[in-house]
């Protein structure tokens, strides 16, 4: 470490302006840049994940974006594993590594290591999918919360992914997740700073999130998800189909729901990815916080690197 500069991360909330900073700041400082978002790795997913386009790249490598198809699943093990190799190849060019996104899951993997926990089976997932389509998410979450408390206090009722990771673990290991999980941390290979966007007034963030969720839809969300589901062979439990915005564009078109009902479900739905991610944000340590809303947030940004 001692060679090299601190990799940089920059991390916030959804609509807190990573992207547009890390890429000011891959241009000032030749860096290249890996993405930390779970839903920018999935191919023809452009539209609802904001996910910047070849203009807005030009000039500096990205990572990690566009590398599997929405049929697939991306983890964080993988995650973890695929930036360590970057950040060693790209510092191995002479560049600076900057680690943008908000997928917090990810951000954890990778500055404290994996918790060892056995692998997915999916006999038994699809076991549990079945007995979800028969009561509910929210009731396989109570039968979380008799078996696992702690587990079940940290997940939303509707966080189907993760109530049937936890409920897997169980009928697997016959303990709860959280008696599971490693807690030695998996030391990084290289010196992380880590830039947290964080508004100052909430309700800003909410009004962008509005306005891009507006912007979405008239970039064509509903027809990208549209053609998604004419190209691949999908389902609404796949994780790509789970994000925000597409889970939303998934129930219009399957007519549950109407227009209206999906923008404002959606821009709730986005509001609460956005408090979740700050409540991960402010219960870590070693960040530098820096406002998201403050109107020289490039030149601040641009001193705190300096400063590392």
């Amino acid at each position: 470490m001692a060679t090299h500069p601190p990799v940089i991360a920059v991390v916030g909330p959804t609509a807190s302006g990573k992207t547009g900073l890390s890429i000011a700041l891959a241009k000032e400082f030749d860096g290249e840049i890996i993405s930390m978002d779970s839903a920018l790795v999935y191919r023809g997913m452009d539209i609802g994940t904001a996910k910047p386009d070849l203009a807005e790249r030009a000039g500096v490598n990205h990572h990690l974006i566009d590398v599997i198809d929405p049929t697939e699943a991306y983890s964080a093990a993988r995650f973890r594993s695929d930036t360590l190799a970057l950040v060693e190849q790209i510092r191995a060019r002479g560049k600076l590594p900057i680690i943008t996104g908000g997928t917090m899951l990810y951000f954890k993997a990778l500055r404290e290591g994996l918790d060892d926990l056995p692998q997915a089976d999916p006999e038994l997932r699809e076991e549990l999918e079945a007995d979800a389509q028969a009561r509910g998410w929210p009731a396989l979450h109570a039968d979380l919360a008799r078996l696992d408390p702690a587990t079940a206090q940290r997940l939303a009722p509707g966080d189907s992914q993760r109530i049937g990771r936890a409920l897997e673990i169980i009928r697997i290991t016959g303990k709860p997740m959280s008696d599971s999980l490693q807690r030695t941390p998996q030391p990084l290979p290289f010196e992380l700073r880590a830039l947290s966007l964080e508004p100052g007034d909430r309700a800003v963030l909410h009004e962008r999130i509005t306005r891009r969720f507006d912007a979405m839809l008239a970039a064509g969300l509903i027809e990208e998800v549209k053609a998604l589901r004419e190209r691949y062979i999908l389902h609404s439990n796949l994780p790509s189909m789970r994000c925000v915005g597409y889970r939303q564009a998934w129930e219009f078109l399957d007519g549950t729901i109407n227009q209206t009902q999906m923008r404002e479900t959606g821009i709730i739905a986005t509001r609460q990815l956005a408090k979740r991610q700050l409540t991960w944000l402010r219960g870590m340590t070693e960040l530098t916080r820096i406002d998201c809303l403050r109107t020289d947030l490039h030149a601040a940004a641009r001193q705190e690197v300096n400063n590392f």
